[in-house]
């Protein structure tokens, strides 16, 4: 598909805002190639809103670079760190898309992606949402794949979230429904989750591309991140969003205390059984 050229038509309509919340980006290179990636889509019709979480002040200048690679792209700064959650909501806040999609500031977007959930969404109002499967990524490259349940219903939220978070574009109306993202500490590293299974309480619906637009980054350092207070909040999480969705039982209490068992198994152990083990990897809950 041939890319558009936005230089020519800078008074062109924004369809998809891109929201990514940024807080310490730790190797920038990984930020700059992020955003690189959303430039480099073959839909162009877009703004990226980048929302500085109170980032200390050596992360600013490259935070700054990366908002600076183009015109399209608005910088927001807050003094303090408020979570991600919260950075999300108050991009939906200023968003002029009618289609949210997020971005994390470690993966990688192909070329087609926004195009072709655009083309998707624009085709089946029947789903508010739309994700896709995904590369597994680290600093070596492809070693993975993230395959989703394309059509995706309420048993299929018992492993783990049947979305990859930051491949999903939603439709910015349903989001302001629902008030957007949950900010509170239960939620924290669960947003997601939890918005998905609020969601599909209320009714909506989305399906994931069962094609790989995206990659996301899973290496040692993502690993690192999954602190064992986190995964006590997504079990309660889970039994919160279970019960709501009428599949809380003895039979699935298992999949409520899961996070918390898997933490207790070393992070090397758990990439090791991921990534040789016999079937296919999916994307493991941040």
């Amino acid at each position: 598909m041939k890319k558009q050229d936005y230089t020519r038509h800078t008074k062109r309509e924004i369809k998809i805002t891109v929201i990514m919340g940024v807080y310490n980006p730790k190797q920038p290179e990984y930020l700059l190639q992020a955003v690189q990636s959303i430039i480099g889509q073959t839909f162009q019709d877009w703004e990226m809103l980048i929302y500085d979480d109170g980032s200390d002040k050596e992360y600013i200048p490259v935070i700054r670079k990366a908002a600076e690679l183009d015109p399209r792209i608005r910088l927001i700064r807050c003094e303090k760190n408020h979570g991600l959650a919260y950075a999300l909501n108050q991009c939906i806040k200023q968003a002029k898309g009618q289609y949210i999609a997020r971005m994390d500031d470690d993966d990688i977007s192909k070329p087609e992606r926004l195009e072709k959930i655009y083309d998707f969404l624009e085709t089946h109002r029947e789903y508010q949402w739309a994700g896709s499967n995904s590369d597994l990524i680290d600093e070596k490259g492809v070693w993975g794949k993230g395959n989703m349940q394309e059509i995706p219903g309420k048993e299929d939220y018992l492993p783990y979230s049947p979305y990859i978070h930051p491949s999903v574009v939603f439709r910015k109306k349903i989001l302001d429904r629902l008030k957007g993202y949950k900010v509170a500490s239960d939620t924290m590293r669960c947003e997601d989750y939890e918005l998905f299974m609020r969601l599909y309480e209320n009714g909506y619906r989305g399906y994931n591309l069962q094609e790989p637009l995206f990659q996301y980054r899973e290496d040692d350092n993502a690993y690192k991140k999954r602190k064992y207070c986190y995964r006590i909040r997504e079990m309660k999480i889970r039994y919160q969003g279970f019960k709501k969705l009428g599949i809380l039982s003895i039979r699935t209490l298992p999949y409520v205390v899961k996070p918390v068992v898997t933490g207790l198994i070393p992070h090397k152990t758990i990439k090791y059984l991921r990534k040789y083990g016999k079937r296919e990897a999916y994307v493991q809950r941040s």
